[in-house]
């Protein structure tokens, strides 16, 4: 992502203190104010301006992010056109598998999920829309990396990194390339627990005409009732079949 020649430091102080808030699920001026570097005095007068503007929510001693940042997500997602298409799929996909399915686009290097879907047996996760995560530790990532140019997932990987997440998270560059790779020419990726432990995932790229990716959608289960054949065979033929049919309304419709 290009760095802008002359940023608003006001802005740019407002918007790091909103996404401390929500990392750490609330904040206090304090612990705020050790984050970002700057004095309590400076950022109580961001807290006060943002709670006025709905953007923040004062609860006793803590900061929440507030419900006007509902309405913004709301309008950016509708404005996509792939969830546009993509929903109702995604809502199928659920209630044939019986499980969470899920719906991530890639913005600046990171996933980003646009829509999930639960099925009867659904896991509880920590993930909703919104929610940004790392590209290279779940499927729905390297199936998108899978489908991206050499050059432009290395400048992924120099800008994030591949932190390790659980155990098996891949953490070397040649790894991941030569996962990639797989994923390419099986047309799908797994996600062994490599985000999440006790967690799998099966994903399959989104593509345009250029077959370039622009989203991917995925089922995730717990590991102790998946079998191998469902993993390997059943639920690759379910993704795969609603990432074509979305594909197919997406780019000649």
């Amino acid at each position: 992502m290009e760095e802008p020649k002359h940023p608003v430091r006001t802005v740019d102080r407002a918007l790091e203190i909103v996404e401390i808030i929500q990392e750490r699920d609330g904040a206090g001026v304090s612990e705020i104010a050790e984050c970002v570097d700057i004095g309590k005095s400076a950022v109580h007068n961001h807290l006060n301006t943002l709670v006025n503007r709905g953007y923040l929510v004062k609860d006793g001693d803590e900061y929440q992010v507030g419900l006007s940042f509902l309405g913004l997500g709301a309008y950016a997602r509708n404005r996509t056109a792939i969830y546009q298409t993509a929903r109702p799929e995604v809502e199928n996909l659920a209630e044939e598998t019986g499980e969470l399915a899920n719906l991530l686009v890639e913005k600046s290097g990171r996933g980003i999920y646009l829509y999930q879907a639960r099925g009867e047996n659904a896991v509880d996760l920590d993930t909703y829309a919104g929610k940004q995560v790392y590209l290279h530790c779940t499927a729905l990532g390297k199936a998108i990396l899978a489908f991206r140019p050499r050059d432009e997932v290395a400048e992924i990987l120099d800008t994030h990194g591949l932190p390790e997440m659980t155990r098996q998270t891949i953490t070397d560059r040649d790894t991941l390339f030569e996962e990639l790779d797989r994923i390419r020419k099986q047309q799908y990726a797994i996600d062994d627990e490599e985000r999440l432990a006790g967690l799998c995932c099966v994903s399959a790229p989104i593509t345009d005409r250029a077959d370039r990716s622009i989203g991917a959608i995925s089922v995730a289960c717990p590991v102790h009732r998946i079998s191998e054949n469902r993993l390997h065979d059943e639920l690759p033929a379910d993704v795969l079949g609603v990432a074509n049919v979305i594909e197919l309304e997406h780019n000649y419709s």
